[in-house]
């Protein structure tokens, strides 16, 4: 191989599921005439990483998984060197692809009571076998930022929460959970993005943080999976002044961060990945077409995701490159795709999930999580109630009666009536855009009734958005139940009504 087409197998651009035909045969002229390494598919143009985070909570194509299988294939087939598929998929398939097995987001396995890292390695494990029979051979997860501004617009629920140890832990078992299953995962989004409040996809964060500040939160996640073996980290588009002496420059074109201090102080040894390349804070640095991916290379990723200049990329690395750091780099790059089984691709046919099985696993992990965060539940006396006509229940931002309330075997009386009343909140999206996508008015109706009545609140989503509530002390009690799936609502009114 030469030195071009050695470098094009850092190249990891952007497939979109559903797309034009043209665009479709856009990606097959870079696969046979730029003999690119990789993919990383998206659902479409609009749920793309720059986009992601305003996009519709509901995607509503149908066929995607299908044509998924169908364009891996295809693309696979033409291709001189099999290539590396990729997804972004932090709790399943689903999150980009309708109709497939969906996991508890990363905050919700935070939340887990018990065994907590036999939990998430098998939902790793689960997670990763889907990913595994559906030709994907890389999962871009976990996060391993350690959240601790609530206000972030962008970690949030895909963060395990706010305490460095239990982050670095529980990142580390569902990143071992995928390899188990035989896929690729990475620890993401280095040097820690959880203490921003700009959103990487549409500008650049700045962490003023001393280092001995960094070392012991944002740093500690990824130094602890750095010891126990982590073969891949995704570096974040996030300034840290302190680490790049006093620039703000993004992390994932910094030599500084990454090939200084990921690879030579912290002694990290495997691939770094870049965050897309494609995103706010990075894509508009450099005017000429060709320079960010150099400057990426340079700084120390092996892996360029998301490169909407992948042609130009090449010829940048090839000019500005040195041979022996282009070799190193594509070896790294070939043992990655001999561990992952990528050299022996073959067709896929689409699979039937275990969907039994699936949901088994989702019930026993809400038993695990769903909290009383205060307060206590008495079945006996919400029964007594119920029967004198004294128990009311209302549930918010749901257009049909829910699962839940059809599986209460309480009967309600008109909240006028009522002594106690259960107000069920089912918040409609898991991002803080908006107060969560719930309406003021709604908020303020919530509100009122909880200073004005004996409230139980039954809080379905992520617990992030639990402060626009209101005074939670104005409940008589507060469930946590973290997941709108049909399986929690089961598990909270068995706790209810039994």
């Amino acid at each position: 191989m030469n030195k071009k087409q050695k470098i094009a197998q850092l190249f990891s651009p952007a497939a979109f599921i559903h797309d034009t035909e043209e665009n479709y045969q856009a990606i097959e002229t870079l696969i046979r005439d730029q003999e690119i390494g990789g993919l990383t598919f998206f659902h479409s143009r609009f749920s793309a990483a720059a986009n992601f985070e305003k996009r519709a909570e509901v995607l509503e194509t149908t066929g995607t998984y299908e044509q998924l299988i169908a364009l891996i294939n295809r693309y696979q087939k033409i291709s001189r060197i099999p290539l590396l598929i990729s997804i972004d998929g932090e709790y399943g398939l689903a999150m980009r692809i309708e109709k497939t097995p969906q996991y508890p987001f990363a905050i919700t396995l935070g939340a887990l009571k018990s065994d907590a890292e036999q939990w998430v390695t098998e939902v790793g494990f689960r997670m990763g076998l889907d990913m595994k029979c559906s030709g994907i051979h890389l999962n871009l997860a976990p996060c391993a930022d350690v959240n601790t501004n609530p206000n972030n617009p962008v970690i949030g629920y895909r963060s395990f929460g706010n305490q460095p140890e239990k982050v670095s832990q529980l990142a580390f078992a569902f990143y071992s959970g995928m390899k188990k299953a035989g896929i690729g995962a990475c620890l993401k989004h280095f040097p820690g993005h959880g203490d921003t409040a700009t959103d990487s996809h549409l500008g650049l964060p700045i962490l003023n943080k001393t280092k001995a500040e960094l070392e012991a939160e944002e740093l500690l996640p990824f130094q602890v999976g750095i010891n126990q073996g982590v073969e891949m980290i995704m570096v974040g588009h996030l300034a840290v002044p302190a680490l790049t002496g006093g620039k703000n420059i993004p992390a994932s074109i910094s030599r500084e961060l990454i090939t200084d201090l990921l690879k030579g102080e912290m002694g990290f040894k495997g691939l770094v990945i870049s965050d897309a390349l494609n995103m706010k804070a990075v894509a508009n640095l450099f005017a000429e077409p060709g320079e960010l991916e150099w400057q990426a290379f340079f700084a120390g990723n092996d892996i360029l995701c998301f490169s909407d200049h992948v042609k130009e990329g090449i010829e940048k690395i090839a000019q500005n490159g040195s041979d022996p750091d282009i070799e190193a780099v594509f070896e790294k790059v070939m043992d990655l795709k001999k561990r992952l089984g990528v050299l022996e691709s073959k067709p896929f046919e689409v699979p039937v999930f275990d969907w039994n099985s699936h949901s088994k696993l989702l019930k026993d992990l809400a038993k695990n999580y769903v909290s009383v965060l205060s307060g206590e539940i008495r079945s006996e006396a919400l029964q007594a109630l119920a029967k004198a006509g004294k128990l009311g229940y209302q549930e918010f931002f749901t257009t049909n009666p829910s699962h839940f309330s059809k599986q209460l075997n309480l009967a309600f009386s008109p909240i006028e009536q009522a002594e106690k009343v259960i107000l069920a909140v089912f918040v409609p999206s898991h991002k803080p855009l908006n107060q969560f996508g719930m309406d003021p008015t709604v908020l303020n109706e919530i509100q009122t009734l909880a200073r004005t009545k004996s409230c139980i609140l039954i809080h379905f989503g992520n617990p992030l958005a639990l402060k626009h509530l209101g005074a939670l002390d104005d409940f008589e009690t507060v469930i946590c139940a973290y997941q709108g799936f049909t399986e929690v609502h089961r598990i909270v009114a068995k706790l209810i009504c039994f």
